[in-house]
């Protein structure tokens, strides 16, 4: 053994964790920073090869009889000492005499303890049926399971918990699952990984990225929108890489749920032990007879709306630790006399830094994205909420979308600045639409600007650049300052917080071995350097 091998151990003998992290000098820091721009050549081979997973596929099955529990799911509160349990009893009934089953005949019941062998403890919840309707003859009509969802209150910090769930009195109970709740609220405890992936959909490369992210033990699951896809496809389960461009003639954008509950049964064996929040992507938008749109994902998810004062399933709050998590939504109002923007201002008014000194925040489109997929398609929304979130002083923003990885060097309203959040767009999770492989910045990609705007909510905001090396131009010529590190592959990022000020972001491609690190970073906070809005 080494004199180098002698004094690492030494040092993690004497040390705490939080003082290993700056031992490692061969992984930069934002401190290092503004970086170069770098674009990775595109491999082509792993552009295709999206290829959905057949609903002959045993993972994505129903396996469960009668009334028993399928496609069970955690996701956090607003605190530690809550979690919700999810799940779907019955089957889903599809074509062109539906007939919903009704929600109060299964009873919603978690046994819960803090040992497999005795479940002492008992939480009862609420159940629901959602429909997918379309008002057009040959479109066949879809009516979900029972879905259930209770929330556990009362539970300690930091503590493997046992539960199973389901009907006692039928009976039709799940197996006994476990689940570890995070630390409490506080400067010096976080989890000890949080995955970090969109687009996720139900292709092979799906459980490749899957497969990856289990391998990385992840404590907690945020999946930046566009969950399982189903919009690809007609009611009759025929589907496309690209919908418009093969079903153009459909009198509405038709959908096959049956897909969601594919997801929801792949999903469990990692989603029954390990929480995951959510937020909507545009392949959520679902419309469907009289006007209603997003019903699937806001039936089939439990989220901390209520408990974090928004009462709306876009946009919520929740605390994991030392990091106070914002997820907003995209696809509706966002501007400065909506809803959602008092509600943001609010959240962040509260957040004592002193308790969650990390402050992130996620919704699906990307506003810093150089592709030229969804090039400044949410521009309107950056310019309603850029200035409250750089006000206060958000460290990180996660993002999806945009079919590849991209990491930004910190930036506000287009310049780079020291102060403001990294971005990063992680839309590559293995979606059938396959990945973003051309740049805005190359010659022929610009799009015209008239064709940015987002379709779903409207509005017109991506001008011309007025100051910069991009001044009187709509897109770059080159890759932009802002734009760290850009690559197209699937993958999902693993974000790892050491102390009170600086985090580990690693993010591992697919093709790579599991403990591979494609892109890797210390993101440092400076809170003397970029003080933020005091806490009202």
């Amino acid at each position: 053994m080494g004199l180098l091998s002698l004094l690492v151990i030494a040092l993690t003998l004497s040390f705490p964790r939080s003082f290993i992290t700056f031992v490692h000098g061969d992984i930069p820091t934002t401190l290092d920073g503004p970086f170069k721009p770098v674009t990775v050549p595109v491999d082509k081979s792993f552009r295709g090869h999206a290829i959905d997973l057949p609903d002959t596929d045993p993972r994505i099955q129903r396996r469960v009889q009668g009334f028993e529990p399928e496609q069970i799911s955690l996701s956090l509160s607003a605190n530690y000492y809550s979690v919700w349990i999810s799940w779907i009893t019955g089957e889903y009934q599809i074509g062109d005499n539906i007939k919903p089953l009704n929600p109060v005949t299964v009873a919603s019941v978690v046994r819960y303890g803090r040992s497999r062998f005795l479940l002492s403890h008992q939480a009862t919840g609420f159940s629901l049926v959602y429909n997918q309707l379309y008002p057009f003859e040959g479109l066949q009509n879809y009516t979900s399971g029972i879905i259930h969802h209770v929330r556990l209150t009362g539970l300690k910090p930091n503590t493997v918990y046992f539960y199973q769930c389901g009907d006692p009195s039928i009976p039709a109970m799940s197996e006994v699952y476990s689940f570890k709740t995070v630390v409490a609220s506080g400067p010096r405890n976080y989890p000890s990984r949080i995955a970090v992936l969109g687009d996720l959909g139900l292709t092979y490369n799906t459980t490749s990225t899957v497969d990856h992210m289990i391998s990385n033990d992840p404590d907690l699951i945020i999946l930046v929108g566009d969950i399982c896809y189903a919009n690809l496809y007609l009611t009759n389960g025929t589907g496309a890489d690209c919908y418009s461009c093969s079903f153009s003639q459909t009198p509405i954008h038709e959908t096959f749920q049956p897909r969601w509950d594919y997801w929801g049964r792949y999903m469990q064996h990692v989603i029954s032990k390990v929480p995951i929040m959510v937020v909507e992507g545009n392949h959520e938008i679902e419309l469907q007879a009289k006007n209603q749109s997003f019903v699937a994902y806001s039936s089939r998810f439990a989220f901390p709306s209520k408990e974090s004062g928004s009462h709306s399933t876009f946009y919520y709050s929740y605390n994991a630790g030392g990091i106070h998590f914002i997820m907003l939504g995209a696809y509706i109002d966002y501007n400065k006399s909506g809803n959602q923007y008092k509600w943001l201002n609010r959240d962040l008014a509260n957040v004592d830094r002193e308790v969650t000194p990390w402050l992130v925040a996620a919704w699906h489109p990307p506003w810093y994205s150089t592709y030229k997929a969804h090039y400044r398609e949410a521009e309107c929304m950056r310019v309603a909420m850029e200035d409250l979130l750089y006000k206060y002083g958000v460290d990180i923003v996660f993002n999806g979308h945009v079919h590849a990885y991209e990491r930004s060097n910190r930036v506000y309203n287009y310049s780079l600045d020291p102060c403001g959040p990294v971005y990063i767009t992680v839309g590559d999770g293995g979606n059938r639409e396959k990945m973003a492989i051309e740049h805005a910045d190359e010659a022929g990609n610009c799009p015209e600007p008239d064709t940015t705007p987002d379709d779903y909510m409207g509005g017109f905001c991506a001008f011309n650049f007025t100051s910069g090396p991009a001044a009187g131009k709509f897109c770059w010529d080159r890759q932009p300052d802002y734009s760290a590190y850009r690559e197209s592959s699937f993958g999902h990022g693993i974000l790892e917080i050491q102390n009170e000020t600086h985090a580990l972001w690693t993010w591992h491609r697919n093709q790579d071995l599991y403990n591979n690190a494609g892109d890797q970073i210390y993101i440092v906070r400076e809170p003397v350097r970029c003080p933020t809005e005091p806490q009202r």
